[in-house]
């Protein structure tokens, strides 16, 4: 068959013509344009959801992140306050320990003898 378009206009204005057919076409015309509004804005609302969902996400990494580096960065302050008081500390601990070596009373006091 060969394709005329000539042919073909006059087959679609002589249905055209036809009342029921022309409501039908009508009909059906409306349906197929409502289904791809329909469908198109339902993927639309399902795009946004993806996106939304996906910030939210992004953000929670983000806070996570951030939580993780304060943490990082306090445990270095910490070490250098550490560096810092550890001879203050090694210090008191020797003069704690001399103190508990030498006895609370003199040999020769009196309760003693």
């Amino acid at each position: 068959m060969k394709w005329d378009l000539a042919n073909f206009k006059a087959s679609v204005s002589a249905a055209v013509k036809q009342a029921k057919l022309r409501k039908g076409l009508t009909l059906i015309l409306a349906v197929f344009l409502f289904l791809q509004l329909y469908f198109v804005r339902e993927l639309i609302a399902a795009e946004l959801l993806f996106g939304l969902g996906f910030l939210v996400l992004l953000a929670l990494i983000a806070v996570f992140y951030t939580i993780g580096s304060i943490g990082e960065r306090s445990f270095n302050w910490m070490e250098a306050g550490a560096r810092a008081v550890a001879p203050f500390a090694r210090r008191g601990y020797t003069k704690m320990e001399e103190i508990s070596k030498k006895p609370f009373r003199h040999p020769r006091s009196e309760s003693v003898q």
